[in-house]
């Protein structure tokens, strides 16, 4: 059933570009699958089969999207598949994304000061990366000194797939990565063969693990009842400049979405901020049923 798996997940790593997480989630969902085709039941009852093992909703729908590339794969290989026929995600409530409020990056960005004035700095920059640039936390902590133009005002970030995109930067991010850079990377690091932009507390790339650590701690100390995690951050640069009138392809770009459907989410949530504000400050919300 799974005789081109090595094939497939070259194909995924040196055509597609995958990363290593990436390739990980494939290869548990398609065993998975192996397990399942143990029990010798018919295909329809891996459906019952993920439930067993409480998968979400929307956990079931990313394996069997695992599964259906799989044998799609396989069939452009002319090995036909009639798991395809069967195999359909499950249909997933799409849940708005949480987003950040100025004030809210603001108290973040006041959390993030500590004694030591470099760390406090490198603590803001990766701040104002996120919020700025709307990237992913692997793309934040892979950018790299050469990716910056001071000039051209822009950075530029390796997506999912290695895609490129060049992202601009507004006049005060561009000011303040200059002066980072200039004044408080070279007394984080000495290792000159470290090309990355941001540095950890050990002098190193950070890992997705300390970005997230950083946030955790800064939230804490602000007040937050949970953690901001990196994406909230992504989200909130999104509907900041939706709100403000940027275009969806504009977005689209600038986050580096394969698809518009996936920027269009950001419509619902600014949709739901009108609404909200519309409640609050327009005089008819206001009236007593009894006057109307």
């Amino acid at each position: 059933m799974l005789d081109q798996w090595i094939e497939f997940f070259e194909d995924l790593q040196h055509v597609r570009g995958r990363s290593q997480n990436t390739l990980m989630a494939y290869r548990r969902d398609l065993e998975l699958f192996v397990e399942f085709k143990k029990t010798g039941l018919p295909v329809d009852h891996f459906y019952d089969f993920m439930k067993k093992h409480q998968l979400s909703t929307r956990s079931q729908a990313r394996v069997i999207s695992s599964l259906r590339t799989y044998f799609r794969f396989c069939e452009s290989r002319g090995i036909q598949s009639s798991e395809l026929a069967v195999l359909r995600p499950p249909k997933v409530k799409v849940a708005l994304p949480k987003t950040l409020s100025l004030d809210e990056f603001n108290a973040l960005f006041q959390a993030a000061k500590v004694n030591d004035p470099l760390r406090t700095g490198r603590n803001q920059m990766t701040l104002m990366l996120l919020y700025g640039l709307g990237c992913r936390v692997s793309e934040l902590i892979a950018l790299n000194l050469e990716d910056f133009s001071e000039t051209e005002r822009s950075l530029k970030i390796v997506g999912k797939g290695r895609k490129e995109r060049l992202v601009p930067l507004t006049d005060q991010l561009n000011e303040n990565l200059t002066h980072y850079l200039r004044e408080i990377r070279p007394m984080l690091t000495k290792d000159e063969r470290n090309r990355s932009i941001l540095i950890n507390d050990r002098g190193h790339r950070p890992s997705r693990v300390d970005v997230w650590r950083w946030l955790a701690a800064w939230s804490a100390k602000a007040g937050f009842e949970e953690p901001v995690g990196p994406h909230r951050f992504r989200h909130a640069c999104a509907t900041a400049l939706l709100e403000s009138g940027a275009d969806l392809r504009s977005i689209q770009m600038l986050l580096g979405h394969a698809s518009i459907q996936t920027t269009q989410i950001y419509t619902n949530v600014t949709t739901q901020n009108i609404v909200k504000t519309v409640d609050e400050h327009h005089p008819l919300s206001k009236m007593k049923e009894s006057e109307l």
